[in-house]
């Protein structure tokens, strides 16, 4: 028996490169690293980190959808930020879709993102 489900949705943008959007793996869901791309028109258009960091939880949502599981499922994400001054402004975003038994994460400043953008995020999951 196959125990690995790509998750794929038209409620997210599409991969720009050779990965899925998500994969299920037993009780485990991994989610790719999601940009701020606006899943209509699949382009980068942000106006601020803000906005930007909006975009990318909403494209997780999308993805956590599909695949049945929310937000109260991600035991483990990753914050990548092309600028650590914009920490504040990405955390109070992100802290907004988490309302206890927050998962563990961590946040890194990186030299280069896809598209140029300031934020990146991916997320593991897990639903007993």
């Amino acid at each position: 028996m196959n125990m690995k489900k790509i998750i794929k949705t038209d409620n997210a943008p599409s991969p720009i490169g050779p990965y899925s959007q998500a994969v299920v793996a037993g009780n485990m869901l991994f989610i790719s690293g999601q940009i701020g791309v606006d899943v209509k028109t699949q382009e980068y258009t942000p106006a601020d980190v803000e906005a930007e960091a909006r975009l990318v939880m909403t494209n997780i949502k999308a993805i956590l959808d599909a695949a049945g599981f929310d937000f109260s499922h991600v035991v483990k994400s990753t914050i990548f930020l092309k600028d650590m001054n914009d920490f504040a402004k990405v955390n109070a975003v992100y802290g907004s879709y988490f309302t206890s038994d927050f998962p563990a994460r961590e946040c890194v400043q990186v030299a280069v993102l896809p598209r140029n953008c300031k934020v990146e995020i991916s997320c593991i999951c897990y639903k007993p």
